[in-house]
């Protein structure tokens, strides 16, 4: 069966019921269900080979589910997925930027590919220099910029064409603490503008900055819910609990 009945609701960017993805024998996700609200601060969570990869990449239209249900900013991924990899934002972790252009030519470079009017580009190309604040070395190369700099670059790049939800995959990878602090200082101003911001990341103090968590392993859900009450289930007497501890234990009952 490929379809469920929809539960879709204008309250939501993301909706997913039962999805599955089976390569040949092996099943990468199985059977997960979860929904992203509007203007929420979303954390897919997971050990590697846990299935967020995948679980992405049939939600940005990169590959055709198997069999369930889902819609990404009101798109279905299994009939509109070229309609969804226009309708959102995607950062990966390295950062989608030509290094040889200057931050300036890789705004113009996303504004062609993004197919935004031309009237609109010079007020597109000054919101994107004022949000990076990237003004000031808008003619250097995006190759001498400190890591921090293309970071805040490669998502004004993915927001140009102004879209509902933005994809960012372990987007502070590789970067210092102090530029992932600023950087999430940056996510939640996004956020409270009512974009949907859809994270995935390794560092679990990044993870409690979230409206709310998916922690996902061996393909299906072991846990959701915000932060906070995650944490205070899982250890409810131990105040100094953080979702790193709650990470281990779920991977280590996992394997038992």
């Amino acid at each position: 069966m490929r379809r469920l009945k929809e539960h879709s609701s204008n309250n939501y960017s993301v909706v997913v019921k039962d999805l599955v993805k089976r390569f040949g024998n092996f099943i990468a996700v199985d059977h997960i269900s979860f929904s992203v609200k509007k203007g929420e601060i979303f954390g897919f969570l997971g050990p590697n080979g846990a299935g967020k990869s995948t679980t992405i990449r049939m939600l940005c239209g990169i590959i055709t589910p198997t069999s369930g249900y889902g819609k990404v900013a009101g798109l279905d991924i299994f009939t509109e997925s070229e309609k969804i990899k226009h309708s959102i934002g995607y950062m990966s972790q390295k950062f989608s930027l030509y290094e040889d252009l200057t931050p300036y030519e890789n705004i113009r470079f996303y504004l062609g590919i993004y197919a935004i009017p031309k009237r609109k580009w010079h007020d597109r190309i000054d919101w994107a220099l004022e949000m990076t604040r990237l003004g000031h070395v808008k003619d250097r190369l995006t190759a001498e910029l400190p890591p921090g700099w293309r970071q805040r670059l490669a998502l004004g790049c993915a927001m140009l064409h102004e879209p509902e939800i933005v994809f960012l995959d372990e987007p502070t990878s590789g970067v210092d603490p102090a530029t992932r602090r600023r950087f999430w200082n940056l996510i939640k101003n996004i956020a409270r503008g009512g974009v949907t911001i859809f994270v995935t990341t390794h560092y679990m103090d990044e993870a409690e900055n979230c409206d709310r968590v998916v922690l996902i392993n061996e393909g299906r859900i072991a846990v959701e819910g915000p932060p906070a009450q995650i944490i205070s289930d899982m250890f409810p007497d131990n105040p100094e609990a953080t979702l790193n501890d709650v990470f281990i234990a779920l991977i280590k009952n996992a394997e038992r």
